[in-house]
């Protein structure tokens, strides 16, 4: 990851955005070197630890806060099609039940080409983002898909 020498952090609400994404990104390198550490040789990124609690809220900004994780997720966000997103619904997870929102989508190579449109699982504990499954199974069994235009018109 590249940072830029000047990063025009005001205290504009621009400024002051650029600086919460700018965290929000801090924060989400720090979970991925957390987990680069473990043996898990599970096709998942996990961020939070999970507690155990049944009692799952709705995360009612799951979009806005899949959109701002995306950015980093891939490696090259622009160009994306064919994206659609399931509503999150509760699944079990792990032996614990979690809401969880399927999405899928073509990304695009650097070469200029797409490859295929795969699903992901996105897993939600205490209502925020917790942790991305590359390889669903039967998570997103069932998924019913909407499109997911916002996700499409992703710019670096």
């Amino acid at each position: 990851m590249r940072l830029k020498p000047d990063l025009g952090i005001s205290a504009t609400p621009a400024g002051t955005r650029r600086a919460g994404i700018l965290l929000a990104i801090l924060l989400v390198a720090i979970g991925v070197a957390g987990c680069a550490s473990s043996d898990d040789s599970s096709k998942s990124i996990s961020f939070t630890d999970d507690r155990g609690v049944a009692n799952q809220p709705y995360p009612n900004n799951y979009r806005a806060e899949l959109l701002a994780f995306l950015r980093t997720y891939i490696n090259n966000p622009v160009g994306i099609r064919d994206a659609v997103i399931a509503e999150p619904v509760q699944r079990t997870v792990g032996g614990r039940l979690r809401y969880v929102t399927c999405l899928r989508f073509s990304a695009r190579d650097s070469d200029g080409n797409y490859r295929d449109a795969r699903d992901r699982a996105i897993v939600y504990v205490d209502g925020r983002l917790d942790h991305i499954v590359d390889k669903p199974g039967d998570l997103c069994a069932g998924a019913v898909y909407a499109a997911f235009p916002e996700l499409e018109k992703l710019t670096r």
